[in-house]
């Protein structure tokens, strides 16, 4: 017994019942010609390398099974005749294979899949529920908003205003001060033009 892989390029535009009856068609013969399904490989929708029956996608599907070349060539007639199927290709790849040996494998990668299956379902769980509990912590930063009486800090800029005030004030006074302090010199100018001892008019 041989271990081969077929690629198939289904239309892209069927639905999903009409791929998953050509895939379940194929695993019939694989089955009813005494081959072993190792596994199917899913790939779904790509963009082709070129147009294939004026298609510029195609959806892949790779089967991976153990048989002989009967089963290779009932395989292949079906896509041939099978309008679904766009383009097929068979590939050999153990000529000389222990069918116990690939059956424990298939087990094991089973198992490995349903475990890593299992804990992407169990941190998906995790990440919807925690956000919702992390969330109760952010409301508490409110309290941070009481820091406002900073907003009374305000009065600082009104006690520079008053002081500015006050020292508007205070100027003031002096100049009217100096003002004052300088009448008196023209009073005083104005005093000592009166001493100025008058002419006797008899005298004139």
């Amino acid at each position: 017994m041989r271990r081969y892989e077929t690629f198939v390029i289904m239309d892209p535009d069927l639905s999903q019942d009409q791929r998953d009856q050509v895939i379940q068609r194929v695993e019939e013969l694989i089955s009813q010609m005494d081959g072993f399904l190792v596994f199917t490989d899913d790939w779904g929708e790509r963009k082709l390398a070129y147009d294939i029956k004026k298609r510029a996608r195609g959806y892949y599907v790779r089967f991976d099974f153990c048989g002989l070349s009967p089963l290779v060539n009932e395989i292949e007639r079906f896509f041939r005749i099978d309008d679904r199927a766009l383009k097929y290709m068979t590939v050999l790849l153990d000529d000389a294979i222990d069918l116990e040996k690939i059956k424990v494998e298939q087990a094991e990668a089973a198992s490995k899949a349903e475990i890593e299956k299992e804990s992407a379902e169990e941190v998906s769980r995790e990440v919807k529920t925690a956000p919702v509990a992390d969330a109760a912590p952010v409301a508490d930063a409110a309290p941070v908003a009481d820091a406002a009486p900073v907003a009374d800090a305000a009065p600082v800029e009104d006690t520079v205003s008053v002081e500015e005030a006050m020292s508007v004030e205070d100027t003031a006074p002096v100049e009217e001060k100096t003002q004052a302090d300088v009448a008196p010199t023209s009073d005083e100018s104005d005093s000592a033009a009166d001493t100025t001892p008058l002419k006797n008019p008899e005298e004139a």
